[in-house]
């Protein structure tokens, strides 16, 4: 496997960026599509393939772009033409970028997939997997809203070119539940994973929790129930890297585990130490 980072918001140019993380000691990098420093949603072709040349004079490699977008997902019919929309431009920044995995939250999947809001989601994801599939892409899906029998089924209704953006805190943070074991149900599917470690305080509501996020009334949420969660810098939580990275090993997945983290006082320092503690993990692990 290899070692990889989310660039987080640290410099107003990507390019800095980029070379800040290419000091870290990294193999590969993910970027958002947008954040408030650049939009490469805007970006004509010439420009898209200026960055790929620049990340290439980095020797790093490119396994996945995020393409987040504000809101609900695709859980809203009404919204999701432009959702649609921004994301099939994302699909063809990630092929001009000669990357193959579009990692983003869909929304929150409903339980009962006689609820309306699930075809919708279906006929959405139909629409963009294929797509993407006819770009050599996947849209990967980010694990955290369900619990990950019910993602697999998701993706089972749905057609070609979905996958599975593994991220293992956000399974221990809202549903509490262990990381290998999720790896063993979703494994076939994974096509990137986020390393990422945290901790769960008190039971929640998924749906309560993410639509919170969506809304922008996290905080408030929080302020009502206690803290729910924390995202905590790796080895610091409660991911069992020691029985995880084994588990994701055994399901065939030999690809990138990409350091998250974009919240604490120095998130620059957590993520140099998060590099040393992978590569110390599957050193020892003979991953």
């Amino acid at each position: 496997m290899k070692v990889g980072v989310l660039l987080p918001e640290l410099s107003a140019s990507i390019k800095d960026a980029l070379q800040q993380t290419a000091g870290w000691g990294v193999d590969g990098v993910q970027f958002y599509v947008k954040n408030r420093h650049y939009d490469l949603l805007t970006a004509d072709d010439s420009e898209i393939d200026d960055l790929r040349k620049h990340i290439g004079s980095l020797n790093l490699d490119l396994p996945a772009i995020c393409g987040q977008l504000p809101g609900y997902g695709f859980e809203r019919e009404s919204d999701n033409p432009t959702q649609i929309k921004l994301t099939k431009r994302i699909i063809d920044i990630a092929q001009r970028l000669e990357t193959t995995v579009v990692s983003t939250h869909i929304g929150v999947v409903p339980l009962d997939s006689n609820d309306p809001v699930y075809s919708v989601m279906v006929k959405a994801l139909n629409e963009l997997g294929s797509y993407a599939a006819a770009r050599n892409v996947t849209l990967a899906i980010e694990t955290g809203p369900e619990a990950p029998e019910h993602l697999k089924k998701f993706i089972e209704d749905c057609n070609e070119g979905i996958s599975v953006n593994f991220d293992p805190a956000n399974l221990v943070m809202v549903h509490n539940i262990n990381a290998a074991e999720a790896v063993r149900v979703l494994g076939k599917y994974i096509s990137h994973t986020h390393a990422k470690d945290g901790v769960n305080y008190q039971a929640c509501d998924p749906v309560q929790v993410y639509h919170a996020f969506a809304s922008g009334g996290f905080a408030q949420l929080v302020e009502e129930t206690g803290e729910i969660f924390a995202e905590l810098p790796l080895g610091q939580g409660k991911v069992n890297f020691a029985e995880y990275l084994p588990a994701l090993k055994s399901t065939g997945y030999d690809g990138y585990l990409t350091i998250e983290r974009e919240v604490g006082a120095d998130p620059g320092a957590d993520i140099a130490m998060a590099v040393t503690f992978l590569r110390k993990q599957l050193e020892e692990l003979n991953i």
